[in-house]
């Protein structure tokens, strides 16, 4: 007898035991890591290389000629928008790619700049760096700056009625790296006609009052008296 309940007894444990020690229920499984949907990376852009001048594209015209934009391999990535900006008209044209390169054509003696967007098979993205670089046009020894950046006032801000003085603010950058001077215009029309300051400086202050909206731009100029025009940024002081 005593036998027989050892024998039930050790049955009872091996089930036990084996029935702990399968294999998991389908609701224990972990999800496969690989069907998700990870986030992409932003990618490393390589060229045209920043603040610089472009001589390596092909001729097409005597106006046109065609880049190769390049950039690293970003990760967990199914396709990549490329932005590219004409500086003097500030017009963007976007281009898609399942590489990290892409063949486009622009204008000559014209300076852009450039992004690139990452895209997953979802909803997520990753914005590389913005770089500027200057299209080669016909043999020249120099090179007008990259028009000013407004930096603050944002553009459309929305100013509190206590503001009477704030700093316009900006940058300037240029392949020759020859800026001297940056002429500020300012005032209540559009386009801004009214020389505010001429300063070798990022900022300047102005004076405001409430109830106005107020328009402003910057002309970059260099040692060899080359001009650039930044866009038109409007502000309100309420």
């Amino acid at each position: 007898m005593k036998n027989s309940l050892k024998y039930i007894f050790g049955s009872f444990v091996l089930c036990l035991f084996i029935f702990n020690c399968g294999g998991n229920s389908d609701d224990d499984v972990d999800p496969d890591p690989d069907n998700e949907v990870k986030t992409p990376t932003a990618a490393t852009l390589t060229f045209p290389e920043e603040n610089s001048e472009c001589t390596e594209g092909s001729s097409l015209t005597s106006t046109e000629s065609t880049i190769l934009f390049n950039w690293n391999d970003a990760q967990n990535v199914t396709s990549y928008q490329l932005f590219v900006k004409n500086l003097d008209t500030q017009t963007t044209t976007n281009y898609t790619s399942s590489v990290s390169e892409k063949s486009v054509a622009i204008l000559r003696g014209t300076p852009y700049s450039w992004y690139v967007v990452s895209k997953n098979s979802g909803t997520e993205t990753a914005q590389s760096n913005t770089w500027k670089f200057y299209n080669a046009g016909e043999a020249t020894s120099s090179y007008a700056p990259f028009p000013a950046e407004l930096v603050s006032p944002a553009l459309s801000a929305s100013l509190a009625a206590s503001t009477v003085n704030l700093s316009l603010e900006w940058l300037g950058e240029d392949v020759d790296n020859d800026i001297t001077e940056y002429e500020v215009l300012f005032g209540n029309v559009n386009p801004p006609t009214q020389a505010q300051a001429t300063t070798s400086s990022n900022n300047v202050s102005v004076t405001v009052s409430s109830g106005n909206t107020y328009f402003w731009r910057v002309i970059t100029k260099d040692v060899n008296n080359n001009t650039s025009e930044s866009q038109v940024f409007e502000f309100t002081v309420q």
